[in-house]
């Protein structure tokens, strides 16, 4: 796998004018980069499921296989061909397929390309597809679609917020979680981490990645998992460290996660 901490390098560089920036394309990079016998570290798992909320088990949660192959979707996004400084992208939805259970004594193979650039009323969006294998057997798919805002405002609806739905468990965020999912992740953005870092980017305090969001909402339905399922969200609002926030079990699988005075921060569905 690329070392993540010279790809974050390359991302910063990436945005500055002159650079890799400025030599950006307007479309995709007509490219597919592989890695293969990834495996996994029982540690890290361990780690990963105590930060998000999991059992400890030797049965990778549905989000892991994101984790283990986010450095090549990172080496992917900090291509020069890539249409977008990563600096400039906003996680706002995550899908992924779960084909079968993995176990951590399995060997992955991922691969991991750009599709579907498109328009939005508040810039372009872009799916970046992740994809795991076992002998050839696809076994995993995750879809993260990326916004890049132009500084237009955003459109849609601009009625009132629906009420929010009564809470099924309340849980405290505390700061941590951004510093242990970070170290766990590899995903090491400031934002996560620091008071000052997340102040640069015109946040008060550090934010929660938006994954360790779905997989705490994953962890709380983890005793109903099928063996195979889908699992999608939208991401809204940020959650800042700390906070309290409220998860509901919602009808024909569905789920959110919403702040103390109901604002949304993810939107879910199971299927």
């Amino acid at each position: 796998m690329p070392a993540v901490g010279a790809l974050n390098r390359r991302a910063l560089l990436g945005a500055l004018p002159g650079l890799a920036g400025g030599r950006r394309g307007p479309g995709l990079p007509t490219v597919e980069l592989a890695v293969g016998g990834v495996t996994v570290d029982r540690a890290q798992l361990a780690a990963y499921d105590r930060v998000c909320g999991f059992r400890l088990s030797d049965r990778l949660p549905g989000t892991f296989p994101h984790v283990l192959g986010f450095p090549l979707s990172l080496r992917l996004m900090t291509l020069p061909a890539f249409p977008i400084p990563l600096t400039g992208l906003v996680h706002v939805g995550n899908r992924i397929a779960v084909h079968r259970p993995i176990t951590s004594d399995e060997t992955l193979d991922f691969t991991a390309y750009a599709e579907n650039l498109r328009p939005h009323d508040r810039g372009r969006q872009v799916d970046v597809v992740l994809v795991g294998s076992v002998d050839g057997e696809r076994v995993w798919e995750g879809v993260s679609t990326y916004l890049a805002r132009d500084g237009r405002p955003g459109g849609g609806d601009r009625g009132g917020r629906p009420e929010a739905p009564v809470g099924t468990a309340r849980w405290r965020v505390e700061p941590r979680v951004g510093t242990e999912y970070a170290r766990v992740a590899g995903d090491h953005n400031p934002i996560h981490t620091s008071r000052i870092g997340a102040r640069l980017f015109g946040f008060r305090r550090p934010i929660a990645h938006g994954m360790w969001s779905k997989a705490r909402c994953l962890a709380a339905l983890e005793n109903r998992l099928p063996d195979s399922y889908a699992v999608e969200v939208a991401f809204k609002l940020p959650v800042p460290l700390p906070s309290t926030v409220n998860f509901t079990v919602l009808p024909d699988g569905g789920f959110a996660l919403h702040d103390s005075r109901g604002r949304p921060h993810l939107a879910g569905l199971l299927r």
